[in-house]
Order: structure tokens, then C-alpha cells, then sequence
């Protein structure tokens, strides 16, 4: 993590450089505004700025933002200047430190301003899978392709890659493709030079140059123009960029992971991506499965963030009750982790006894996780979840028979609906049910009518 501190911190910025050293951090230091920006414009870069209250943050934050450069901001003060601390966050501050540092207060605001604190939480054989090829191509520097639904962790796999690199001491580079306007993106990749465009008032060093001799990831590439794409395929080919308004070629030695939550073959069959670059991005591909289809992370995803907020909000870690439980297993997840993680930092702050119960786990809308679920599907995965519990000591053909049953009362009868869910064929499952019949079973009949002895 980079940090450039700009102004003096009233005679604290030893201890607060010192701190934040002692956390990971690179730090940079800048005495004015000036300065800053002349850092911030090199090439160096930063994840945060760390800056004194006595400099005048508000025209910081609007010369940053008219030279499209971003970057998170914490203001730093005497403990008791409370009207400083309030100026500084409505001038677009996120956080205010008091000073003189708490060692503590920095490391938590270094990781919650920067997310730098993200891991790599998976106990699915799926997940398993995919980490398992990704360790074994980090060593090279071969581009890679992450593919997967939104919030499925695709830039914490790319985090992953880059720390078992022989880059991994190197800047981590991150830009997505989505978030910035097309017109601002070659800049922001490529850099410019002064006067290339209105508002270009110094050279700037992008991001690919940022990134030297490192890892730079371009989040939902899908995103990027066809014409620029042809600019980033010549500086990954040829390992060179032209910086806008520029005269000659820089030469840039990164790797490159991209992700993208699209079918990007598909794209390029429907002339919206470029097929040579998609041959040089997916060198390989590590496709992430959505969490729906990696039940056993869902479990210890769940634990993991219940701590992580328990010990944020100053909490007691609560364990899951087994409903709580069974409600997170049978849920579909479309928002995958990312729907996981807000559901969970809710039900540890709704949570009131010695479990985190059914009842606090919520959608946004403020419904109960397992009354959320609809349909037959939702059903059947209750079904399945319910008829395992207890699998021990019982035959193969009286689960089979049991999940069959418990999915044909849940579809109200439809034989149709059940032979779908249980992917076998309309003949099989009658077969199977006629089966019962003649042992004396009961079978739901069609329409959801009452449970009758004949198919």
C-alpha cells in the first residue's frame, strides 16, 4: 500500500511515517499541495493521502479532481480541533486521525480507506480448484483472465496471483474500465503530456507506467472501447505506450490481468471486443465459479465476515444458528460475495442473543433470508439440504427416494417442474414413482391433490 503524507502533522510525521511503515505501507512525503501532485503526476503514485489539516484540503480536492486523479483522503489534526476535523470531511475527507497517531486508529483507517485488506476465504473443492492453477501459473508472467459473475472476487484472486508473483514487491496497479469515462481512460492508462488536451496542465505518468515492473489489472475490460482496445493491444505485443500528445514510445515492463464478467468470446463474435486481444489476455483463464455453485464457501465466508464485523463494531463474535445456517446454504445468491458480506455485517449488528438466528438475517429490503427464496428450485435445495442431515446408517436408494419425494410435494405435484430440478428425464422419475407406488409408498399425485397410493 502506498501512502504520501502532505503537510508537517504538527511535528507528528516521523511517528505517523514510522507507524504506518511498521503496517506495510510505502510512504511517500509531500510538504504543499505542490508537491503532491508533482508526486502524484510522476509516476509514483499513492492508495491514500494522509494529510495536515492546516493545508487547505478542499482546494487539494479540486485540483485532484481536475486533473482526473483519484485517490482516497484522510485528514490528520490535533485532538481537539473539532471544527478543522468537520471542515476537512465536508471538503471531501473520508476520515479524520487525530493526532498524535494511535498505531491502531492508522492501521484500521490504512485498511478500511484502501480495502487492502482483503483474503482469499474458500474451503469449496470448486474454489480449491481454481486457486490450486492460479498458485501454480503466479511464477510466470504469462497474462491472466479472471472470469465470473459480478462479486464473485474476481480482483481478490488477481491480488492473490500478484503476491505469489516474482512481482509481488512491486506496485499493484488497479484500473477499472467501467468507472472511468471513455474519454478520460487512455489518459489514465497511458498518461499524457502538458497541453495534450484542455486541462492537461502538467505530464502525467499513467498507469501502465505506474505499474512498472509490477502487476496492472484491468477490472471489467469488457468495458473498454474497441479503439483504444487496439492501443492496449500494441503496448502488451510490443511492451511500449505513447503517452497522449506524446512523441515518442515508452517502453513498460508489467504484467497484465484482466477480468471481466462477460462472455468476452462472445463479445468478439459480435465485433464488440477485439479477438486479438483476447488471445493475448487469456493466456489463462481462471474462471470463478458464482458462490451459489460453492456451497462450502458460503459457510466460511460467513464466519469470516462475522468476525470481521463482530471485531469492527466491537461486538462478541456470535455463532451461526443451525436455521441461520440453512438459510445461508439454500440462498441463490445472485450478488454472490458481495451480496454475502453486506447480508452478513447486517445480521451482526441486528444480532441480540448468544446466535446470529434466522430472524436477523435479511435482504436489503428488510425480508427474512429464507422467506426471500422463491420457486421450486429454492425448494428442492432445502429439500436436498434437509434430507443429508442425517445420511448415516441409510441406503443410497432411501436418500434417492426420499429427495425425490420431498422435491415432487415442494413442486405441488408437477412431475415436470421435479424431473427438471432433479435432472433426470420424465420417464425416469415415473419409473421411479411407480416403483414406490407398488412398495406402498405414498406419492404426491399431480395438481398438489392429497397424497395418494398410485402414481
Amino acid at each position: 500500500m502506498r501512502l504520501l503524507i502532505v503537510g508537517t502533522l504538527k511535528g507528528q510525521l516521523t511517528t505517523a511515517t514510522k507507524i504506518a511503515m511498521d503496517r506495510g505501507a510505502a510512504v511517500t512525503h509531500a510538504e504543499s499541495i505542490d508537491q503532491a501532485l508533482a508526486v502524484l503526476r510522476s509516476g509514483k503514485g499513492a492508495d491514500l493521502l494522509m494529510v495536515d489539516v492546516a493545508v487547505d484540503i478542499r482546494d487539494l480536492v479540486a485540483r485532484l479532481e481536475l486533473e482526473h486523479i483519484h485517490v482516497a483522503i484522510v485528514a490528520c489534526g490535533v485532538e481537539n480541533n473539532a471544527r478543522a476535523a468537520v471542515e476537512a470531511i465536508h471538503a471531501g475527507a473520508k476520515e479524520y486521525i487525530p493526532l498524535p497517531p494511535d498505531p491502531e486508529l492508522i492501521a484500521a483507517v490504512l485498511a478500511a480507506v484502501t480495502d487492502d485488506s482483503r483474503d482469499l476465504i474458500y474451503r469449496d473443492d470448486a474454489t480449491a480448484a481454481v486457486v490450486k492453477l492460479a498458485t501454480q501459473v503466479a511464477g510466470s508472467d504469462a497474462s491472466v483472465l479472471i472470469t465470473g459473475e459480478s462479486g464473485t472476487g474476481k480482483e481478490v484472486l488477481a491480488r492473490f496471483v500478484h503476491t505469489r508473483s516474482n512481482r509481488a514487491k512491486k506496485p499493484f496497479i488497479c484500473v477499472n474500465c467501467a468507472a472511468i469515462p471513455e474519454n478520460l481512460l487512455e489518459s489514465e492508462l497511458f498518461g499524457h503530456e502538458k497541453g495534450a488536451f484542455t486541462g492537461a496542465v502538467a505530464r502525467r505518468i499513467g498507469k501502465f507506467e505506474e505499474a512498472s515492473s509490477g502487476t496492472l489489472l484491468l477490472d471489467e475490460i469488457s468495458e473498454m472501447d474497441v479503439r483504444l482496445q487496439a492501443k492496449l493491444l500494441r503496448a502488451i505485443q510490443e511492451r511500449v505506450i505513447d503517452r497522449v500528445g506524446g512523441t515518442r514510445p515508452v517502453p513498460v515492463d508489467i504484467r497484465i490481468i484482466a477480468t471481466s464478467n462477460r462472455n468476452l468470446a462472445e463479445a468478439a463474435r459480435e465485433g464488440k471486443f477485439r479477438e486479438d486481444l483476447l488471445f493475448r489476455l487469456n493466456v489463462v483463464n481462471l474462471k470463478l465459479p458464482p458462490l451459489r455453485e460453492r456451497p462450502a464457501d458460503v459457510q466460511e465466508l460467513a464466519q469470516f465476515f462475522a468476525k470481521k464485523y463482530a471485531d469492527a463494531n466491537g461486538v462478541a463474535v456470535r455463532p451461526f444458528s443451525p436455521e441461520a445456517r440453512k438459510a445461508l446454504a439454500v440462498h441463490r445468491w445472485p450478488g454472490n460475495v458481495r451480496e454475502l458480506e453486506n447480508t452478513i455485517h447486517r445480521a451482526v449488528l441486528l444480532a441480540t442473543g448468544p446466535e446470529i438466528g434466522v430472524d436477523g438475517i435479511l435482504t436489503p429490503d428488510g425480508a427474512r433470508l429464507d422467506q426471500a427464496r422463491s420457486g421450486p428450485a429454492a425448494h428442492a435445495a432445502l429439500a436436498a439440504e434437509q434430507v443429508t442431515r442425517s445420511l448415516v446408517g441409510r441406503t443410497v436408494a432411501d436418500v434417492e427416494r426420499d429427495l425425490i419425494l420431498e422435491t415432487l410435494k415442494h413442486c405441488l405435484g408437477n412431475r415436470t417442474h421435479a424431473a427438471n430440478i432433479l435432472g433426470i428425464s420424465i420417464r425416469t422419475l415415473r419409473n421411479k414413482l411407480n416403483e414406490y407406488t407398488a412398495d406402498g409408498v405414498p406419492v404426491p399425485p399431480p395438481g398438489g391433490g392429497e397424497i395418494r397410493g398410485a402414481a
